[in-house]
């Protein structure tokens, strides 16, 4: 549980400019470039409606998350808000959990930088870019949190010029009425083979389970709470304009590919990024789009480096994590997290000499991570649901409400259960979702372990007393609330 009467001890470096581009870059991941391929395959034209749903639910988690974060700007994230509303247990599961999502698709981010790599040296052995880049970013990490915000600013950059750019191409190639494979560049696509829903409802549910990867990250911006300046102003606008670049970069980009050419002429195991741009003629595409996704996998790395270490800092300061992670260097780094958690990204390296199906590996990590960053989504949204219950004085002040606050939570909630229905109807995803909750058993032992120190269990004493003091000013607003209402009438 946070200890909110402190003021926090990392640095406010992060300006708007980092915190908007931070925030664009967690909504668009690399699963927009590599991953829309098999989800146009398996979903066709729906696909469009599938990244709208998906948006349309989690910007009601980041307007959660902001008005619970901006009630107390003592929060470093939203894993001190889960500790202060749910209890100890809360923090401690939430913060090791999102530690957890950000090292296993870390993990999968330097085996892909090392491919991506080879595409130009494809003799270099695959351990030296892994290797490298670990240590560039670890590099770009330790001066100051400033470094992060620049690099993920431009890495950013890129991602949204690379999406212009197609959404710009594809635009001109529908107006001239390019001709490929027998077929017209024409927005009549979307609808002529098949119509929208050409696989059927289970194809439909199957692009679900595909997509849901590509918006992990989204509530990276919610990690840098105690390091934004200015947060009562950075962090609404940067939430509110999430279905704006949702709209734009995710549904613009897959209406133009599917207008260029009929889905069922997309790959699963291709890039459709890279056949856009060959099919402009574009010198060099591929080289161009992998590129662009080298560096939205480092940009994914870099975030996962970034918030683990800020997550593993806010654990160590409650005595949920080993003290020494709690520390600071003189430019208000936490530096000895910053290294334990790229120690585990070496396991990366491991990775790219083992045997079978890197694809298999891919879509096991991918959605193991996908299932625990749903975890994390839930709790934040399970806080605010305590937040309005608790804390009726602070949500009535809030100048940031989250809209449909008292039913919007609820249908979130039963959103990602059928994320999860939708995941065990593949053989593969299926196979994830029995290994994941290993992950909470061995969280829930080392919670057990962890309950018997006596500095936890006043921790825990303390919340209780917390909890009781706060259900009784609820009321008593409560009860004032309908008194002022009764004499207004």
């Amino acid at each position: 549980m946070s200890n909110t009467t402190s003021a926090p001890h990392l640095e406010r470096g992060l300006s708007n400019r980092h915190i908007q581009l931070i925030a664009l870059g967690g909504a668009i991941g690399t699963g927009l470039f590599m991953g829309s391929g098999k989800t146009i395959s398996v979903a066709g034209p729906s696909v469009i409606f599938v990244y709208m749903i998906i948006g349309f639910m989690l910007f009601f988690v980041m307007r959660a998350m902001g008005e619970v974060l901006l009630s107390n700007t003592n929060y470093k994230s939203f894993s001190d808000f889960a500790g202060d509303l749910l209890g100890p247990w809360a923090a401690f599961f939430t913060g090791w959990t999102y530690w957890f999502c950000w090292i296993v698709t870390g993990i999968a981010d330097v085996v892909a930088i090392a491919h991506y790599v080879a595409f130009w040296w494809a003799d270099l052995a695959l351990w030296i870019p892994a290797v490298a880049c670990i240590l560039l970013l670890l590099a770009l990490n330790l001066p100051s949190v400033k470094n992060f915000g620049e690099t993920e600013f431009w890495f950013a950059l890129i991602k949204i010029i690379a999406i212009g750019a197609l959404i710009v191409v594809g635009l001109v190639m529908i107006i001239t009425g390019f001709e490929n494979n027998g077929a017209t560049a024409s927005f009549a696509n979307l609808w002529n083979d098949g119509g929208m829903f050409p696989t059927g409802f289970m194809g439909f549910v199957a692009g679900f389970q595909i997509a849901v990867f590509a918006f992990v990250g989204i509530e990276l911006v919610g990690t840098t709470a105690a390091e934004t300046k200015d947060p009562e102003k950075t962090l609404p606008r940067a939430i509110n304009s999430i279905p704006i670049r949702i709209l734009f970069f995710y549904v613009g980009a897959l209406i133009i590919l599917m207008a260029v050419q009929p889905w069922n002429l997309f790959s699963a195991d291709e890039s459709p990024f890279v056949g856009m741009f060959a099919l402009a003629g574009l010198a060099g595409a591929a080289g161009v789009v992998n590129f662009v996704v080298l560096t939205s996998a480092t940009s994914s790395a870099n975030s996962g480096i970034y918030s683990t270490s800020r997550m593993i800092h806010g654990l160590a300061e409650e005595g949920d994590a080993p003290k020494a992670f709690s520390k600071l260097s003189r430019t208000k780094v936490p530096k000895n997290a910053l290294l334990f958690s790229c120690m585990f990204l070496l396991a990366g390296v491991a990775l790219l000499y083992a045997e079978g199906s890197v694809a298999e590996a891919f879509t096991l990590v991918t959605t193991i991570s996908a299932l625990c960053f749903m975890f994390v989504w839930s709790i934040i949204l399970i806080s605010y649901i305590v937040f309005r219950r608790r804390r009726p004085q602070l949500h009535a002040e809030s100048k940031f409400k989250m809209p449909g606050g008292a039913f919007m939570p609820y249908v979130v909630l039963a959103f990602f259960g059928f994320i999860i229905w939708a995941l065990t109807t593949q053989a593969d995803t299926l196979m994830a979702l029995i290994f994941t909750p290993i992950w909470f058993v061995a969280l829930g032992i080392g919670y057990l372990m962890l309950r018997r120190n006596p500095a936890h269990e006043r921790l825990r004493s303390a919340h209780e007393a917390k909890v009781a003091s706060e259900r009784q000013s609820a009321a008593a607003f409560n009860a004032g609330s309908d008194l002022r209402e009764m004499v207004s009438k």
